[in-house]
């Protein structure tokens, strides 16, 4: 055979062997780069239950990084800039009323936990001997304001329109009894304001954060009521990563067994595994 054209032959054969090499090596970075997967999280019990399914992903190929974040905004900006993947902070009446504010579309991929809201003692420490015009501190964000005055209602002390549901707010209540006066704070500065109020209705993971424990409670969401199976909260992302194979994977480690053993062992009934 002509010994130019085997050294042709083998020139063509060693290109194409070069560039399959350097496209298996491309499809295995991008494999790498999709299971790198970016969750913003609050820090007490999200970031904390994160923890626990971070070392069972690694174990599936997934790197989980967890950026703990300390409001109720900046989770899901980070989603809709592309700096996060995803978060888990919410439930699904606060991220439609924060779709609805921006313009933006985030979706929900499934529930994973849910945490009662509490009435917790400030200057008086029995629901019965609340004062005329009592000062009453409440969550300033619709949805959470509505299940505050769900469960002021619950416990006798107002009442709402037949109508209100999770959607209800001041403009809601037929009846008040004790003209009770409402104090709107953002919910993270609930427990600092108890010592300036007469009861203050906290979410759950902020009264966690504070120190507070369900158990000190003088009142708590019933476990069988409208906010039990309304305000779950989610892993939310970006219409266009709602079926991502890890977030999937993600999300069912979440309601996996293992993580539902730390829940139930670590909060003792202040935050509740759903599914």
């Amino acid at each position: 055979m002509n010994t130019k054209f085997i050294r042709k032959i083998a020139a063509v054969a060693l290109t194409l062997s070069i560039g399959a090499s350097l496209a298996a090596c491309a499809n295995v970075n991008n494999a790498s780069d999709s299971s790198v997967i970016r969750v913003g999280a609050n820090i007490t019990p999200h970031s904390e239950i994160l923890e626990i399914a971070k070392p069972i992903l690694a174990e599936k190929g997934i790197t989980l990084e967890i950026v703990k974040l300390e409001d109720s905004v900046t989770p899901n900006t980070g989603v809709i800039e592309g700096s996060l993947d995803a978060n888990y902070f919410q439930h699904v009446p606060y991220l439609e009323q924060f779709n609805k504010e921006n313009g933006s579309d985030l979706v929900s991929i499934g529930a994973v936990h849910y945490e009662p809201f509490g009435i917790y003692a400030g200057r008086v420490t029995d629901l019965s001997q609340l004062p005329d015009e009592a000062v009453v501190a409440v969550p300033n964000n619709v949805t959470n304001e509505a299940r505050a005055l769900l469960l002021l209602q619950q416990e006798g002390i107002l009442t709402l329109k037949d109508d209100a549901g999770i959607n209800a707010t001041v403009e809601d209540i037929i009846d008040n009894p004790k003209n009770i006066q409402f104090k709107e704070l953002a919910p993270e500065q609930l427990v600092a304001a108890l010592p300036d109020v007469d009861v203050a209705v906290i979410n759950g993971n902020y009264a966690i954060e504070g120190g507070l424990h369900v158990s000190q409670a003088l009142a708590v969401e019933a476990n069988d009521g409208l906010a039990a199976q309304t305000y779950g909260n989610i892993i939310a992302t970006s219409p266009d990563k709602a079926n991502d194979p890890a977030l999937k994977t993600l999300l069912e480690v979440l309601q996996g067994q293992e993580v539902k053993d730390f829940i139930n062992s670590t909060y003792d009934g202040a935050v509740v595994p759903l599914n």
